[in-house]
């Protein structure tokens, strides 16, 4: 899921015990930049890698995972140690041998790409003695990350260490509030239904490992993030995931790839390389102000959604998943109101209405207005946890040491959600007002052109855009405002779930 790392343990709130909230991702070694010329370059490793001089949609699928699922840490040895040959010995490689590193054959018609890669594999040789002759190349070639180039250099983002047996506690054991009447009681058998489970989020990182192996073929020292619902604690059963394809970082990544032109080149070339992978289907290319590249696994039946820099979508996943734990009623409420706004139809930014990362917002700020709240804001409690200048591999450590919050709000889970349809069926203004989770209120809409005749504004935590941008037609607009009124009056009469949202039909949907 962090390119780096095992699939992440125990949820960051434990009270009387040491925290060891994402303690486990080794993320110190920063992807390098890009120059124009190798993302260049990468097109010709599209067109003329020799993928183990078999064609790519006959490659196996994740080769190196244990069909018992018993997972262990990687021991991370030394090159030197490797009780592997470098060389075939006069012989072609049987295909059951390894050089180290599991080094791929690849054929690079560039003549740059040649010099870079004899340049690389000078100054690797140096350090680490495990160059590896490529006879029918008549070259050498070096692993494009070293595990001996620093003492603090985690293993190669290509070689994640493998999962674990049970490694999602939260997903299984995290305290959840007791219900003492009909309505709240039906919320939380929904949520313990259909809450992703550890066995759906280790499907997603299996794919997403497969895929930054592939991946690295075309960009070698990009990395793939898993983010969004799958991982801030906000995931159902039946839900995509989101993907982040870096390919250079730090503060102005966002900027040195262009959304418009570099980020869709790029998707266009990951796209060429999806087709030859017998495990994927339908990858489609969406131009939308950040493009994405859809597209399905065959093997697990999940639908990914893979965006190129996009990293705002990094922190804020682990500005949520703080969210999602720091108080136990916060996971069941959203989770019911994004199955209610799915089953009302208002919950799709494609079909301009709202996306669910919008919903999830809408939620936060309503939770944090109360006269009594029931979540702090973290951005001002907790500056340095979520400071948007923090490097990318160093974003999962912000909240390893955010306590639980005790909040004084003892209102029931059925009574909160309640009160969230009638705050924005009634309470809301929103014609003057903004959405603001990183502030915790509601702030006075801003004059700029992103801003403006816009009908929902919820301000995105980190990088201020409007994460409701979607909404730009009255009608649907007026859809949704109905949708939370009538809902509430309904709710509000009957106090049964069903009278919103028909509760054994959705867990049948999961």
């Amino acid at each position: 899921m962090y390119p780096n790392s095992s699939i992440l343990g125990r949820p960051p709130y434990k009270r009387g015990t040491s925290n060891d909230f994402l303690y486990q991702i080794p993320l110190n070694l920063a992807p390098a930049l890009f120059s124009q010329q190798q993302l260049i370059e990468s097109e010709y490793n599209s067109r003329n890698a020799n993928f183990h001089s078999v064609p790519l949609n006959v490659l196996s699928r994740f080769p190196s995972v244990s069909s018992s699922h018993d997972w262990n840490h990687v021991n991370h040895t030394s090159p030197q140690a490797a009780a592997v040959p470098t060389t075939s010995q006069g012989r072609k490689r049987r295909s059951d041998e390894h050089c180290p590193f599991d080094v791929k054959r690849q054929r690079f018609q560039s003549p740059l790409s040649q010099a870079a890669v004899a340049t690389a594999a000078s100054s690797l040789a140096a350090a680490t003695h495990s160059v590896v002759h490529l006879q029918s190349e008549g070259r050498s070639c070096a692993p494009a990350f070293s595990a001996a180039s620093s003492p603090q250099t985690p293993k190669p983002s290509g070689c994640v260490p493998p999962l674990r047996g049970s490694p999602y506690p939260e997903l299984i054991d995290s305290p959840i509030p007791a219900a003492k009447d009909k309505l709240s009681q039906q919320i939380l058998e929904l949520f313990q239904t259909c809450q992703q489970q550890s066995d759906d989020l280790e499907k997603k990182e299996l794919c997403r490992a497969e895929l930054q192996r592939e991946i690295q073929r075309l960009f070698p020292q990009s990395r793939v993030y898993l983010a969004g619902s799958s991982l801030n604690g906000f995931g159902s059963r039946s839900s995509d995931a989101d993907l982040c394809l870096v390919v250079q970082e730090g503060p102005l990544s966002h900027l040195q790839v262009d959304q418009r032109t570099n980020a869709i080149y790029i998707l266009s070339l990951v796209q060429q390389l999806f087709y030859r992978l017998s495990y994927i289907e339908r990858p489609q290319l969406i131009r939308a102000k950040v493009p994405i590249l859809k597209f399905r696994d065959k093997v697990s039946g999940v639908e990914f959604d893979l965006n190129v820099n996009n990293v705002v979508g990094i922190r804020n996943t682990f500005l949520l998943r703080t969210y999602a734990f720091i108080e136990n009623r916060v996971r069941p409420l959203i989770l019911v109101v994004k199955k209610w706004a799915r089953h009302h139809g208002i919950n799709d930014a494609s079909r301009g209405t709202l996306s669910s990362y919008s919903l999830v917002l809408m939620v936060l700020h309503y939770l944090q207005t109360l006269p009594e709240p029931v979540i702090p804001c973290l951005q001002k409690e907790y500056p340095e946890c979520f400071n948007s200048a923090m490097q990318l591999h160093l974003v999962h450590e912000g909240p390893r040491n955010v306590p639980q919050y005790h909040s004084k709000n003892r209102s029931t889970i059925g009574d909160l959600l309640l009160g969230f349809l009638k705050y924005y069926a009634t309470v809301f203004n929103w014609d003057k007002c903004m959405i603001s989770v990183r502030e915790a209120k509601a702030l006075p809409k801003p004059g700029s052109n992103e801003w403006k005749n816009k009908f929902i504004c919820v301000e995105e935590p980190f990088d201020g855009s409007n994460t409701a941008r979607a909404v730009h037609e009255k009608m649907k607009f007026d859809a949704i405002k109905t949708e939370f009124m009538e809902s509430w009056q309904q709710l509000q009469v009957r106090k049964d779930l069903n009278v919103i949202l028909p509760v054994r039909a959705t867990i049948q949907k999961r």
